[in-house]
């Protein structure tokens, strides 16, 4: 079986978030169970410099786009093949959606609708490589209006997937870029394109994808809804009888305390000394005080009101006085942003705030840390409580998403049970976020009690070989085969 793995980033070839972790290690684990899968994306700076054995095979003066090329390569230390579309007006460019200002590229649409373009040419009659794919697989906006284009096509599509990482992000525009587009003027209607009265990248592709997926069951359930659908969940509840939720995976080769190399000791679930001497490690190297009984909460995440960055910041002066540590790394919201820096700057050597991205320090942070703070207000799957969970780092989330299907709560039930690994919150406020943290740091001092949470978490399999047959299954119904 073959498969057009569409994405607009992908680790380590380029990422902004989780949708650069699964578009990683999914193909990769579909790969392992016997799929030729294959990866578009854009050209960006870092994706030409990581690409290993680059070569160029089509070249093209595209209307309203101008001169563009098709690359093929491998992906760095897994060797299946990845193309890169070389287009040096798009792509070549700091930051894949925004400038340094966190504003918006004004020439997204046509960035990704060049994107969306190239996935549906590789998957038509017509395609520049020597390369045809049986299915389609689109991930976000950013590939949503292939499908379209598929479906515009003269010929019969190939069977097309629409993975939803997050609904929030919807790839809106004017209705004047479809000409650009090359789209057909009958596409802009209520019943393809159009979303009040304008273009939505993210409703094309729920339109026209022959399946729908998401990353997490719970996450499927929410965006029929009016609370978390975001404007779609009419649309979604249509097609609910295509649309599937899949928890996605994590890549357990990048994320294993006993091999990773950005730790400061290998550990794991036998042997969980090292946990501590990387507590003390990250502890030093932030300038905190070095103690291995004091509670040190970390949060890696994107500052932005999704994240619950601001509650957090509400709940600090408690969690401090409750005598806890705090390490952040992320960057968002300028407003988030300013506050973080401001709690730092106020509580030297007890809260320690990176403004920016580190894979190492994140790396470092998870295995350091002794609780990990996930308190969304939505969150369609989430890695980081996965990353937690193995690296022996108690989750704090909220009741949504992912976080639901993942995280099981420490009560005084399960706890007996013996299958507790976290706590979840059902209702976020900054109240709620300190009285659970509370309740933790009481398990915390019971050292048998909080080793059974870490070691329930450590050995539970996040890998993608059960997600990744789940998408085989998927492939497999959609071309009738078995």
């Amino acid at each position: 079986m073959k498969v057009l793995f569409a994405t607009s980033e992908a680790h380590p070839l380029a990422k902004t978030g989780g949708l650069a972790d699964v578009s990683g290690a999914l193909p990769a684990a579909l790969q392992d169970v016997g799929v030729d899968a294959r990866i578009l994306m854009p050209g960006y700076p870092s994706a030409l410099e990581k690409a290993e054995n680059l070569s160029r095979v089509f070249r093209i003066d595209l209307p309203n786009h101008g001169e563009t090329a098709l690359l093929r390569g491998t992906f760095p230390g897994l060797g299946f093949p990845v193309y890169l579309i070389e287009h040096a007006g798009y792509y070549q460019r700091e930051g894949l959606y925004q400038d340094k200002n966190t504003q918006d590229w004004q020439d997204n649409a046509l960035r990704f609708g060049l994107l969306s373009q190239f996935a549906a040419w590789m998957s038509g009659p017509k395609s520049p490589v020597n390369f045809t794919p049986d299915i389609l697989h689109c991930n976000d906006w950013q590939t949503g209006l292939a499908p379209a284009y598929l479906h515009f096509e003269e010929a019969t599509p190939i069977p097309s997937v629409f993975t939803i990482h997050n609904i929030a992000y919807q790839g809106i525009f004017s209705p004047e870029v479809i000409a650009k587009l090359g789209l057909p003027k009958e596409s802009f209607s209520v019943d393809g394109l159009e979303y009040y009265g304008n273009l939505s990248f993210l409703k094309a592709g729920l339109n026209y994808a022959t399946r729908i997926t998401t990353v997490s069951p719970n996450y499927a359930k929410e965006i029929q809804t009016e609370a978390f659908g975001m404007g779609f969940q009419g649309l979604l509840s249509a097609r609910k009888s295509v649309l599937h939720g899949i928890l996605n995976g994590i890549d357990t080769r990048e994320w294993n305390p006993a091999t990773d190399p950005h730790l400061y000791t290998p550990y794991s679930f036998e042997n969980l000394a090292g946990k501590s001497s990387n507590k003390l490690s990250l502890q030093g190297e932030l300038g905190m005080q070095c103690n291995a009984k004091t509670p040190l909460l970390g949060m890696v995440s994107r500052m932005a009101h999704q994240k619950g960055s601001d509650v957090v910041i509400e709940a600090a002066p408690k969690l401090l006085q409750m005598g806890a540590q705090l390490v952040v790394l992320g960057n968002g919201e300028q407003k988030l942003e300013a506050a973080w820096r401001k709690l730092a700057n106020a509580n030297p050597g007890q809260v320690a705030v990176f403004i920016g991205y580190d894979e190492g320090l994140a790396h470092r942070i998870e295995a350091g840390a002794d609780m990990f703070l996930m308190p969304s207000r939505f969150e369609p799957c989430g890695l980081n409580q996965m990353y937690s969970l193995r690296y022996g780092t108690i989750p704090v989330v909220t009741r949504v998403g992912g976080l639901a299907d993942t995280v099981i709560h420490a009560s005084q039930e399960n706890l007996n049970q013996g299958k507790a690994n976290g706590f979840v919150i059902d209702h976020l406020d900054k109240n709620a976020l300190a009285e659970t943290i509370n309740r933790a740091l009481i398990l915390f001092r019971h050292k048998l009690a909080w080793q059974k949470l870490m070691t329930n978490g450590m050995k539970k399999d996040f890998g993608w070989g059960k997600s990744a047959h789940q998408y085989l299954d998927l492939y497999r119904e959609m071309l009738k085969v078995s």
